[in-house]
């Protein structure tokens, strides 16, 4: 499905029906990171209306001349969130860029959002200013790197810190195929004003709602340090920093964060009820 939002056709998928989640990937991929963790768990779950979307320069949304940055980016995602579910309360979740534009999504629209899930979330956009652990492998499977093309190695061999087939399987289905077809000319850009021009964690008042922030033990690209500093923001949230995980630790903790997000949709169903 397209959404037109400042001249951009948004392309969305919405599944379900019920009280509206809007979910947000991360910076190169397109919806199918967010659909290929999120979907599975609403095969027995009714009540719940999924929005996945590509962002502008992503998937199949084109890049725009007016993006600039992500203040930019920000504003096209709150649009978008106007135009599909209009007033309705909803729920917010990002992984890594999309945990970032989540907060903003936060910040904008705070009497609105019912809860919010942060995957591996960007905290600081500025990478030097970033509380990093060095980069590890835990699961080494140099016979699966050999295999690949060597560019599929290259990257998957890069983020990867427990290497194996079915990983990678879901890394190349999920997320490569979507770094694949960026528009990485606009994605450049975008990254010269990556950081926002104003705090996104300066909130208002604490969050009463249901969190979960979920973090990678061995993220290199995001940390898990970082995200300890804004819990105080969020009194119901929940924080688990995942060992044997990395920047894509949806996939190599897949059944932990299963059990982490259902629980997290089990408080926001209960909050409401």
């Amino acid at each position: 499905m397209k959404c037109t939002i400042r001249d951009i056709p948004i392309n969305y998928e919405s599944y379900g029906s019920g009280l509206p989640i809007i979910l947000i990937h991360g910076n190169t991929p397109d919806h199918r990171l967010m659909k290929g963790c999120m979907e599975p768990l609403f095969a027995q779950r009714i009540g719940w209306q999924r929005i996945y979307f590509d962002l502008p320069g992503m998937g199949q949304t084109p890049g725009s001349e007016h993006i600039k940055s992500t203040d930019d980016m920000l504003d096209v995602v709150i649009d978008f969130i106007d135009a599909v579910i209009h007033e309705q309360p909803f729920l917010i979740a990002g992984t890594s860029y999309g945990g970032y534009l989540s907060r903003g999504v936060l910040k904008r629209r705070f009497t609105q959002v019912a809860g919010m899930a942060l995957i591996c979330p960007v905290i600081l956009g500025e990478w030097s200013q970033r509380d990093l652990p060095p980069r590890t492998v835990l699961v080494e499977n140099a016979q699966l790197l050999a295999s690949l093309d060597p560019a599929d190695a290259e990257v998957y061999g890069s983020m990867a810190v427990v290497q194996n087939e079915s990983n990678w399987r879901r890394y190349r289905d999920e997320i490569l195929s979507g770094i694949r077809i960026a528009d990485e000319a606009f994605l450049q850009k975008l990254s010269q004003r990556y950081s926002y021009s104003f705090d996104v964690d300066d909130l208002p008042q604490p969050f009463s709602r249901p969190v979960v922030i979920l973090v990678g033990r061995q993220d290199h690209v995001t940390g898990y340090r970082d995200a300890w500093r804004i819990l105080e923001n969020y009194p119901r949230g929940t924080f688990a920093v995942l060992d044997r995980a990395g920047h894509n630790a949806h996939i190599e903790q897949s059944q932990l964060f299963q059990a982490l997000v259902c629980e997290w949709l089990d408080r926001v169903r209960e909050s409401i009820s």
